[in-house]
């Protein structure tokens, strides 16, 4: 089991009988800075991290001790375990994955499944901020043009229109998937789970550009445009009546959209 940092370097410490005082001295600090660190209340500076190692005779990576690769399946478990609950219940989503932050403080993974299940608008700011910070950081262009897509659905949410569409203009342009090359390209169960997750994802993107334009002829008074947008959804929908959800879902992709389905109902009968 990993231990923090302020832990690892208290077990050194403690295993050379040496005092707060003689690291902090070594290190150009107060003693009270290393006692913060014992205690989980701040974190040593990135510029200190090699002669603290190089005090205490040790790598870095013994320093942290972690190896990277346990940490990426570490993650990989936690983001897996939180998106068996990101339909059904975004509350437990994100606190799995709160959870997984205090392990992992600020790994922008963790940070983009989060900002991807708090409620808009009810927590828009909070979400815009922390799409901010995480464009900033991260060394990822997948997860930095996801904070800019729900960042622009964050400003919408709050009629901030014109911020929006210049968060959208920050996105390039992409006509395919990993997902949908993997699913094309890959064969038995390299395929399997992305064509899985791809067939919802394309029948989910569908259904909301047809509902889109549905609103847009409403707007523009032409009724019988927006239902027949209106009634292609709906036969979407129903046409996943029979289908089995696979082991990484929760539910089927109509039990998921049972409610946008009575929605489509209601909107067709006014």
């Amino acid at each position: 089991m990993n231990i923090s940092l302020g832990e690892k370097i208290k077990a050194l410490r403690k295993q050379k009988n040496i005092s707060q005082e003689t690291l902090a001295n070594y290190l150009g600090l107060s003693f009270q800075a290393v006692s913060k660190w014992e205690n989980a209340l701040a974190m040593p500076d990135v510029t200190l991290i090699p002669a603290i190692a190089s005090f205490f005779g040790v790598s870095i990576d013994d320093l942290f001790d972690f190896n990277l690769y346990e940490i990426e399946k570490n993650i990989n478990d936690i983001v897996t375990r939180s998106g068996e609950y990101y339909y059904c219940n975004p509350e437990m989503c994100e606190s799995i994955l709160r959870e997984g932050l205090k392990k992992y403080p600020g790994n922008d993974v963790l940070l983009n499944c989060i900002i991807g299940v708090i409620p808009i608008p009810e927590r828009s700011l909070e979400v815009i901020g922390m799409c901010k910070s995480l464009i900033e950081c991260t060394k990822y262009d997948d997860i930095k043009y996801d904070a800019y897509r729900i960042m622009a659905e964050a400003y919408k949410s709050m009629d901030e229109y014109s911020l929006a569409k210049i968060t959208i203009n920050k996105i390039p342009e992409i006509y395919f998937t990993k997902l949908q090359v993997a699913a094309l390209l890959l064969d038995g169960e390299d395929m399997y789970e992305s064509a899985h997750r791809q067939k919802n994802l394309s029948a989910d993107t569908l259904i909301e550009m047809l509902v889109r334009l549905s609103d847009y002829y409403t707007q523009k008074g032409e009724k019988e445009k927006s239902k027949v947008q209106l009634l292609i959804a709906k036969k979407i929908i129903a046409a996943f009546k029979d289908d089995f959800a696979a082991e990484f879902f929760k539910d089927t992709f109509y039990q998921h959209n049972s409610d946008l389905l009575n929605d489509i109902e209601t909107k067709l009968n006014i």
